[in-house]
């Protein structure tokens, strides 16, 4: 819930919950993705009537979280209102490398309904070819075309505002986000070859920088370092209309199924800590993805469901998106979380786990 009031900027800041800037896709322009004006960084929301609006949170009652968390239970209905489904993958479709339960049989089910199947997820790590080898290996028959990483997304970003081939990209992340820059055509450097960097702090050093960067892109990086952020820190503050992108602010992630790790998020926060600037965020909640989908596609967003394990990512997605939202707890998200007094997402259904949705095979039989 949110009280709004009118403002005149131009694009949207996402909710406490992220605190990132959202980059609707109604002004979004690129080589063959979209038509219209360019997207400019900035905080704000342009609403459906065309006024610009600035949306605080409102504090949530216990009662009213309570009333509003609904427990899947006509899984038909909620299959046969929409035509797609939006799948999150790490706590949705697996947790580290390992699928989790019921997840090939539930796909096969909605594949046999007509339903369209994306997978999108804000892990930068690889890229959308590096991620189908990963279905693969897992045994899930998932095309190139299906899957959507925030890697893909930073590219496309970029490709959508027409970011200047002679620019150059400096990466804090790793090979996913290279392999889709460069695929797009883009200059870039950084990335895991800077993770072996070291700074002397002597007397009368200083770091130079390349004041040719236009962009650096931020995501998951397992090789993160002080060179990494000073070096990241000076191409923002001091190359004149630098962009700041991030490709999600997750706070924690899963790499392995045993325990919970430090996400992207904390990346993130170390250069806005240091530039004192908030980025573009590209991966979800951002509704940068959505449009691109229902571009893509030609999708209906009413016609959508989104499937995640995160409240103030994959269903903040949904939301953001006008798509129905199902949060499953085989991720991040307890039952505990999702009832709390301190929480105000609340999805339009939630259950235990994607393989709930099988419970229509089961009743047909």
């Amino acid at each position: 819930m949110s009280s709004c009031r009118s403002v005149s900027h131009f694009l949207r800041a996402s909710p406490k919950a992220s605190g990132s800037v959202d980059l609707p896709g109604s002004g979004l322009r690129s080589r063959g993705l979209f038509s219209g004006a360019v997207l400019k960084p900035c905080s704000l929301l342009a609403s459906s009537a065309g006024q610009l609006r600035e949306c605080k949170p409102m504090a949530s009652n216990s009662a009213v979280v309570r009333a509003s968390s609904r427990k899947l239970e006509n899984v038909e209905e909620l299959i046969d209102s929409v035509e797609t489904f939006i799948l999150d993958c790490d706590g949705v479709v697996w947790k580290g490398d390992k699928l989790i339960d019921g997840v090939p049989e539930t796909l096969d089910m909605l594949r046999a309904k007509g339903k369209r199947l994306v997978f999108v997820t804000n892990n930068s790590t690889k890229s959308r070819k590096q991620y189908g080898k990963k279905f693969e290996t897992l045994g899930l028959n998932v095309t190139e075309e299906e899957i959507f990483a925030s890697s893909f997304a930073a590219a496309a970003y970029l490709e959508s505002i027409n970011f200047p081939k002679d620019k150059k990209i400096y990466v804090i992340g790793e090979d996913g986000i290279l392999k889709e820059l460069e695929l797009a055509g883009f200059q870039y450097f950084g990335g895991p070859a800077d993770g072996e960097k070291k700074i002397e702090l002597k007397p009368g050093f200083m770091m130079h920088h390349d004041e040719n960067v236009g962009a650096v892109v931020v995501g998951f990086d397992r090789h993160f370092n002080y060179y990494k952020v000073q070096y990241g820190t000076l191409c923002i503050r001091e190359n004149p209309g630098c962009l700041f992108i991030a490709t999600n602010r997750d706070a924690v992630t899963h790499l392995t199924d045993a325990q919970e790790w430090a996400g992207g998020g904390s990346m993130v926060g170390a250069l806005c800590g240091s530039t004192q600037k908030e980025p573009i965020v590209v991966g979800k909640p951002s509704t940068f993805m959505m449009d691109y989908l229902a571009n893509k596609f030609g999708i209906t967003k009413s016609q959508i469901c989104m499937v995640g394990d995160r409240l103030d990512t994959d269903i903040l997605f949904g939301q953001n998106g006008g798509c129905r939202t199902l949060l499953v707890l085989s991720g991040v998200t307890t039952l505990e979380r999702l009832e709390s007094p301190n929480n105000s997402i609340q999805p339009d259904f939630y259950t235990n786990q994607l393989s709930d949705l099988l419970a229509v095979k089961a009743a047909a039989v």
